[in-house]
């Protein structure tokens, strides 16, 4: 977790995500990304120099007929240990895309209709800052999709202010690679709740992620060049406050 800790920190800093006071929401949605996330942030904030509070905000997307819904009981233990505030939000929101609508390109639908509802959620309790999960390989798959599929060079910011909302958007997992976040969750023993969507490993982004794995195995390195030539260009602010703080590749991996 020390390394988490290390990396979540340099990113924070490194893109100006954390002010002082800030009343900062995690978006748990029980995978292992979000309860990384959380479990940094609850210790980031004990030793911090700039005061802030965190607590969990967790999206329950309802069920599809004849998927089983979901238990988020186990993460409402986490949240206790950790001494972070818990909200579970109920919405239809897979009955809707799946049952009624039957999308056939759901992702983009459920994305938008999550980010409604937890926006709308945050207005409510006068929260302006959210924290998401995203990681490295997020990113680099993001930006590979935008190109592959969009002929964009684009990927979601580090750091996003939603003028409309009032709403700031956080990623401060941005420095820690994929293999290291599921390391942690596994050494801390999180309680992963598994994702039970009926498009779960048959999208887009599955395809990118099978993409980049085999072309990262045929040109070792591929990954960290790609995520440092984001920085570099920039892409819209993501150019880092400091650009000899950018970790190395190896720092975003797992230690073996």
């Amino acid at each position: 977790m020390n390394k988490i800790l290390s990396l979540t920190r340099r990113c924070v800093e490194d893109y100006g995500m954390i002010n002082p006071g800030d009343r900062i929401a995690v978006g748990v949605s029980g995978g292992k990304d979000s309860l990384v996330l959380l479990a940094a942030l609850a210790k980031l904030r004990e030793f911090y120099p700039v005061p802030f509070t965190v607590e969990a905000i967790t999206l329950d997307m309802g069920r599809a007929d004849g998927v089983e819904g979901l238990d988020f009981a186990p993460i409402q233990g986490l949240c206790q240990e950790l001494d972070v505030p818990y909200t579970i939000m109920n919405s239809e929101i897979q009955h809707i895309i799946f049952d009624i609508r039957r999308e056939k390109n759901p992702c983009s639908m459920c994305a938008k209709m999550r980010r409604g509802a937890l926006h709308a959620a945050l207005k409510e309790r006068g929260i302006a800052k959210i924290a998401l999960g995203h990681h490295y390989d997020d990113a680099v798959e993001t930006f590979f999709m935008s190109l592959i599929f969009e002929g964009r060079l684009s990927c979601f910011q580090p750091v996003t202010y939603l003028d409309r909302m009032g709403i700031t958007q956080i990623r401060p997992l941005l420095y820690c690679g994929e293999s290291l976040v599921r390391g942690a969750a596994r050494r801390l023993d999180l309680p992963v709740v598994e994702n039970r969507c009926p498009a779960d490993g048959n999208t887009k982004r599955q395809e990118i992620k099978e993409l980049i794995y085999e072309l990262q195995g045929r040109y070792p390195g591929l990954k960290a060049r790609v995520f440092g030539a984001m920085q570099r260009l920039p892409l819209p602010e993501w150019g880092p406050a400091e650009h000899r703080r950018r970790p190395l590749p190896e720092e975003m991996e797992e230690e073996l």
